[in-house]
């Protein structure tokens, strides 16, 4: 394509470049609008410039791009809410064998997971469970929260919807589900590893740090001890197993309407049976036995002389037997409900996991993507039976926005000619063969390049391959390489309790060699 006249080229220039600005430094002193704004911002002046017409502005917004985003976000919301992640987070620390098999097992889940369910919502849901079993050994976070980042945008490049960029790459390049997770994850599974090897490398003396077994082992028999002494419901029908003190300070909270000559029935009943229970005598017992004697008494033709209080009495344990024939049903319908909530929810959670499995399983047969990820969301919507507003707040809309407006930023870019003719420049250095140069390039601009999808569609499926791949991983070079870098650092830095600040310079120290030898050895693995 040619270049166009020098006002568009120049103009074209401007724009882009306000655009790219802001969507690697959101926060920028002279305009601190952020990302998604600074997106809208370079779309309206590609239009404003009149490098690009709004029709032609709405033509180049991908819909199947955005519904894939949309879907998978949706699925990813109700996953959190069938506690999908709680369960990968008490993964991690089961049966741990120390902090280096820790830092293993953070790299092989937060691949994994990103994999499946999207690096950025791998990296909010497990930054704070890595943060607390640090925490709790004694460890520093900063190899643990390195792992977590760059293990995620590893894991991330396997698949179409692990990350935006994939997402743009795979339907711009109509390369199927299956066929992107072949070709990426031998690459994706090495790259895991020597990730690993790096971490353990530059952080060995740290890990080598050990908490104190026995501590250790006190504070969890601490924990097994207060989770064996909380109350339980069960126990409420035992009264003489619970001590006077104990029993009158229950009743006193319950909430049902029952009047204060009630709770002190219950209460003399409850001393009764202690008493009884220590072979003490009671005043009941020493009642019941007047009692019988007034009886006889009447048989024998002797009118009983009962007094106003012994009359009180014979009622009051009446009343007594009858509350106490209440409680009981009442726990007992209680425990019963509790059962059915809890049968209810682990079908629910069973279910939310059959059908990301089975949209999992869609994707792989070939299955159009978008609609598949949206149909997958809106079983689930139906299936929670419920308001649908909180989980489609908690949907990402920014993002959805920021791809509108860089979807025409791009297309207007296109227009001035300048991509091709830099692609031009390039090419007799940039063969698909595996040469030096081309790695390189992807890594210097990659990551726009994806976003953009600026592959000629004549190019290999190798090389589409190789975009993902590279402009993915080019994300752990610095912390402002990539959404989920940030993620991680901001959670970390707002948790409550745990808060680890990341900085630039401890993350650029890890990220500049673990990028460039991974890179390097996936780019020998891909197909």
């Amino acid at each position: 394509m040619a270049l166009a006249s020098v006002p568009k080229v120049i103009l074209g220039l401007i724009a882009f470049a306000i655009f790219w600005v802001l969507a690697v430094f959101p926060a920028v002193p002279f305009l601190p609008i952020g990302r998604t704004a600074g997106s809208l911002l370079g779309a309206v002046l590609m239009v404003l410039f009149r490098v690009i017409t709004p029709e032609e502005a709405y033509d180049t917004i991908d819909l199947q791009i955005l519904g894939l985003l949309f879907g998978t976000m949706v699925v990813s919301v109700y996953l959190e809410r069938a506690d999908m992640f709680k369960y990968l987070g008490k993964l991690l620390s089961w049966k741990s064998r120390g902090a280096k098999d820790l830092i293993c097992r953070i790299c092989l889940i937060s691949a994994l997971s990103s994999a499946l369910f999207t690096n950025d919502t791998s990296c909010v849901v497990l930054t704070e469970f890595i943060l607390k079993i640090a925490k709790q050994h004694s460890l520093p976070p900063t190899p643990f929260l390195l792992a977590l980042a760059s293990s995620a945008n590893i894991g991330s490049s396997a698949t179409p919807i692990g990350n935006p960029q994939n997402l743009v790459i795979a339907v711009q390049s109509k390369i199927s589900f299956g066929n992107f997770l072949i070709g990426i994850l031998p690459a994706m599974l090495a790259g895991v590893v020597v990730n690993a090897i790096i971490l353990l490398t530059m952080y060995w003396r740290l890990l080598s740090i050990h908490k104190d077994e026995e501590d250790v082992a006190a504070e969890i028999v601490a924990k097994e001890e207060l989770d064996s002494h909380r109350f339980s419901p069960a126990t409420m029908s035992h009264l003489t197993s619970l001590n006077s003190q104990e029993w009158n300070s229950h009743l006193e909270s319950i909430n049902i309407q029952i009047s204060p000559n009630h709770v002190q029935i219950l209460r003399n009943r409850t001393s009764t049976n202690e008493s009884e229970i220590h072979g003490v005598p009671s005043s009941s017992t020493f009642d019941s036995g007047r009692n019988s004697n007034v009886s006889l008494e009447g048989i024998n033709g002797v009118l009983p002389s009962m007094t106003r209080e012994e009359t009180s009495s014979s009622n009051t344990n009446s009343e007594a037997v009858d509350t106490q024939r209440d409680a009981n049903v009442m726990h007992s319908s209680e425990r019963k409900n509790n059962l059915i909530i809890k049968w209810k929810r682990i079908l629910w959670k069973s279910s939310v996991y059959t059908i990301t499995l089975g949209m999992l399983v869609a994707l792989l047969l070939g299955l159009n993507m978008s609609w598949t990820a949206i149909t997958a969301a809106l079983v689930l919507v139906v299936l929670d039976f419920k308001d649908a507003r909180p989980c489609l707040e908690k949907v990402s809309y920014s993002l959805l926005i920021f791809f509108c407006g860089m979807f025409i930023t791009v297309d207007g870019l296109n227009k001035t000619g300048i991509p091709s003719a830099l692609w031009d420049l390039m090419e007799p250095y940039c063969q698909v063969t595996g040469s030096i140069q081309f790695t390189i390039f992807l890594l210097l601009g990659g990551r726009i390049a994806a976003s953009a999808a600026e592959i000629s569609k004549a190019e290999e499926k190798k090389a589409w391959l190789i975009l993902a791949w590279v402009s993915t991983v080019a994300g752990n070079f610095s912390l402002l390489g990539s959404a989920a870098n940030l993620i991680v650092c901001e959670q970390a830095r707002r948790a409550p309790n745990l808060a680890y600040t990341l900085t630039f310079w401890t993350h650029l120290k890890f990220g500049l060699p673990s990028t460039l030898i991974v890179t390097a050895v996936g780019l020998t693995l891909i197909r």
